[in-house]
């Protein structure tokens, strides 16, 4: 396949103008300007042209939760659905991704390991979707936040246990709830530390043992502390929640720049309605831990938080322009949601940028992303694994 179009992105706010894509399987085999490489380019090759177009690589949601629906309470959905009813709506929600421009979701907590077995027919070419890089089942203390998925565990040797039968099962990352979270109704409150630090540190430490990333979900301080003591690889949420506010601690800040752990805020597509929400002074405090984790030179990555209240799998884009209400430059946007999401989830060599010997994952928009990232939505094609597929038609 011959994909030409008007700006390639080649690298970090870096266009190639009049370039060319080639692909063969699902590689990306050549690069470059536009006559050169369709030099290389065999007769009988499928050729698309996008003139007025720009190619970007693929786009990564590195927070997804693909068994959840994104309705009003997606727990009680979870629980009222067999697990033969979740998979078939877990595929549209894949598809669902696809199609928005996602070709890699980190999914971080289902029930089952039914993201695994979606990963599994998408990478067979049986369903449409993005490759999932999937964490299984996410360890929990009994009652603790999202236990219902059946990760609970409870001492060290459980602990090492839970990780080894996620090893075991094909997950590509390990998840710690370190903190409470408001989707468990009853459960810690999301500032309330939910392991020891020998826990924590053991479930970090069979991970590593088995070349796994290990993501923690901490909304506290404390959490968040734990979780860089223990030597996660990131963080999700990172609020910096403590029962009567919040609290950047800015030695916890400085380890998490050292150790290069990437922040995942997970922000709702639907970021512009918090303020109704929390209040309009605790969402500004909110709005702005993020943007100083940001000036202080914390790896922050793109994720959505797909499938809890209000968070469709259509929502990185809007959920990209936060970062852009923060004051971040398009073109370092645009990494979040690729090469520097692709580094953090340990896909760094394989996707995340338009290059040879890359994964074929591309996204062609209308319009110019580094300009105006609503670009994004004006989808012309995807290519995920080589494969194109076609937006759906507008309803």
């Amino acid at each position: 396949m011959l994909i030409t179009a008007g700006r390639v992105l080649v690298g970090s706010g870096t266009y190639l103008d009049d370039g060319a894509i080639l692909v063969e399987g699902d590689s990306i085999t050549a690069v470059g300007p536009r006559a050169q490489v369709t030099e290389q380019a065999g007769q009988d090759v499928v050729r698309l042209a996008f003139p007025e177009g720009t190619i970007v690589p693929g786009l990564i949601d590195a927070h997804v939760h693909l068994a959840f629906d994104g309705g009003a309470d997606p727990v009680a959905t979870l629980h009222e659905s067999s697990d033969e009813t979740l998979l078939t709506d877990m595929r549209r929600r894949a598809e669902q991704l696809l199609h928005s421009g996602v070709t890699t979701a980190r999914d971080l907590g289902d029930r089952n390991g039914l993201a695994l077995r979606l990963d599994e027919e998408i990478a067979r070419g049986i369903t449409p979707g993005p490759r999932i890089v999937s964490a299984g089942t996410p360890a929990t203390p009994p009652g603790g936040h999202c236990h219902f998925l059946g990760g609970e565990v409870s001492g060290v040797a459980e602990v090492r246990d839970l990780v080894r039968r996620n090893v075991t099962a094909g997950a590509g990352v390990i998840k710690a709830m370190v903190t409470g979270g408001g989707l468990t109704k009853g459960g810690p409150k999301s500032w309330q530390s939910q392991f020891t630090q020998e826990e924590l540190q053991a479930l970090v430490d069979e991970a590593h043992q088995a070349g796994l990333p290990v993501a923690a979900h901490a909304h506290g301080t404390d959490g968040i502390t734990a979780a860089v003591e223990a030597g996660v690889d990131t963080i999700e949420h990172c609020t910096w929640m403590t029962n009567d506010g919040f609290d950047l601690r800015q030695d916890v800040l400085k380890q998490i720049i050292e150790r290069d752990i990437a922040v995942c805020p997970a922000v709702s597509p639907h970021w512009q309605m918090l303020p109704r929400f929390f209040g309009e002074e605790r969402a500004a405090s909110m709005f702005d831990l993020v943007r100083q984790m940001a000036e202080a030179g914390a790896k922050l990555i793109a994720g959505t938080d797909a499938g809890v209240q209000r968070a469709g799998f259509d929502g990185l884009v809007p959920a990209l322009s936060f970062y852009a209400h923060l004051g971040l430059p398009n073109s370092k946007i645009l990494d979040m949601a690729t090469a520097d999401a692709a580094g953090a989830l340990g896909l760094g060599d394989t996707t995340g940028r338009i290059a040879p010997g890359f994964r074929a994952d591309l996204l062609v928009v209308n319009g110019d992303p580094l300009e105006d990232l609503t670009a994004l939505k004006a989808v012309r094609t995807v290519v995920a694994a080589g494969q194109r597929h076609e937006p759906r038609e507008e309803q």
